[in-house]
């Protein structure tokens, strides 16, 4: 992997993504740059979100966290991951086995980057900004510090 993601940050851009494909059937981001101070995804999607939309997806996010919901990966043969996943985002690299990490029944998707092992350790997530221009919604977050798991 040759960037050094902060596994809090990246494990919330996979609550993120989940958090779209349900509340909006949009996919998983195309394109996403995540750093430990802030990160940002985008998405193809036909018009500007919403405040209150913004806020839902905040909100779902932090429940998901809250949740404290255990993190695990799992490998399947490339062949089976096909069927079940888009592997176009992955490097050329990868080899015979992909490996799958799970938010639970939450969110799964093939990824090479380091994870929490539960959502509680992530932290309070803030949309800090979005915008929208040429078909992609531009979602830009951050992370507080990890707060108590009720």
């Amino acid at each position: 992997m040759g960037k050094n993601y902060d596994p809090r940050m990246h494990t919330a851009e996979h609550i993120l993504n989940g958090t779209m494909v349900r509340m909006f059937g949009c996919g998983r981001c195309f394109s996403a740059h995540i750093e430990k101070k802030k990160s940002k995804c985008d998405y193809r999607f036909a018009r500007e979100l919403a405040t209150g939309e913004l806020k839902e997806i905040e909100e779902r996010v932090n429940r998901v966290i809250q949740a404290d919901l255990p993190v695990s990966e799992r490998w399947l043969p490339c062949k089976e991951a096909e069927k079940r996943y888009d592997l176009h985002r992955l490097p050329a690299s990868a080899n015979d086995n992909v490996r799958i990490v799970d938010v639970d029944t939450f969110d799964s998707c093939p990824c090479i980057g380091p994870h929490v092992r539960s959502t509680g350790e992530i932290g309070a997530f803030q949309i800090t900004s979005a915008d929208f221009a040429k078909g992609v919604v531009r979602i830009r977050f951050r992370l507080n510090k990890a707060v108590a798991v009720k």
